[in-house]
């Protein structure tokens, strides 16, 4: 199942996208015609809230939906929805891996930056932005803006202390995050929070993939392009720290919540690690693809500095 965030009429629903991604169905509106209640919450992080029993009550809705003669009305076309980040306003910053590939590690210095343990940073909840939203250039702050291909992965049920082999029983599902990053910023304040955390520099989706159709979240093709230009491809079989080995370590001491997102880091072949550099330009578009999830696009603003 694909979850999604969607604007209809003006109103944020929650809905499951057609397995050929171009309708959603829209949970309340069709539970209102199967019970005559809408008792689905309208927020994504409401809903993960649920656990288990809010992918029960949507397995119970699509097969009621599937069975009947007129399945097909109870879609809307995509084009008639405007989709929003899965989570547009997380609870808590989000939990970002620092080189958790080695070719990233040393195109962004030496070997001698492989991490040996888990690195982690956050990016602010007002950095989120959805598919297709404009990334701001930014320019009266930055003038080095970076894009950063990443697999995210959705915590689904509260947890401290958790085990590796039982990380992904946390888990609720996946998604992409570009993690667009101000490398001035980062190098100036020797820390990453600001460099990572301007408006607009998460962008996310196009939706949450349910962790039951994702086989293995470690061997995962990933690809990021600019402008049609294959910049990022690798896999995440390719991690340094696997995403069970990141839960265990972030939960060690710290607890963990439902919608909470973890961003597991980026590959090789970001702009910075190119001689010269080749940092995001006015208009740009950026498009990242992992295999079973989808494809994340956004431009930059094209415009003057902002």
């Amino acid at each position: 199942m694909k979850f999604v965030t969607v604007q209809h009429n003006n109103e944020p629903f929650v809905g499951i996208v057609a397995s050929d991604e171009s309708k959603v169905l829209l949970l309340n509106l069709v539970e209102e015609v199967m019970t005559g209640q809408k008792n689905f919450p309208s927020s994504m992080l409401e809903c993960i809230a649920l656990g288990d029993s809010f992918t029960k009550q949507v397995k119970v809705l699509l097969d009621w939906v599937q069975s009947g003669e007129k399945s097909d009305s109870f879609y809307i076309p995509m084009e008639e929805l405007t989709l929003l980040a899965p989570i547009p306003r997380p609870s808590k910053n989000v939990f970002c891996v620092g080189k958790n590939y080695a070719d990233h590690a040393i195109e962004m210095g030496s070997a001698e930056d492989i991490p040996e343990h888990v690195m982690v940073f956050t990016k602010a909840p007002t950095s989120v932005i959805g598919p297709n939203e404009t990334i701001l250039n930014h320019q009266t702050v930055t003038n080095q803006l970076d894009y950063e291909g990443e697999l995210a992965v959705i915590i689904g049920k509260k947890g401290r202390a958790i085990k590796k082999e039982e990380a992904l029983n946390y888990v609720f599902g996946y998604t992409i995050i570009n993690d667009v990053t101000a490398r001035d910023l980062q190098s100036r304040h020797r820390q990453f929070f600001i460099g990572k955390s301007l408006d607009t520099t998460c962008p996310m989706g196009p939706w949450i993939i349910h962790k039951s159709a994702v086989e293995n979240p470690n061997n995962l093709n990933i690809e990021t392009k600019v402008n049609g230009e294959v910049r990022q491809s690798s896999n995440t079989k390719n991690f340094i720290f696997s995403v069970e080995e990141i839960i265990s370590v972030l939960s060690a001491g710290m607890t963990l919540e439902p919608g909470d997102i973890i961003s597991t880091g980026t590959p090789a072949g970001v702009g910075k690690g190119f001689k010269p550099p080749r940092f995001l330009q006015q208009g740009d578009q950026i498009e990242i693809s992992i295999e079973s999830i989808g494809t994340l696009v956004n431009k930059i603003e094209d415009s003057a500095a902002n």
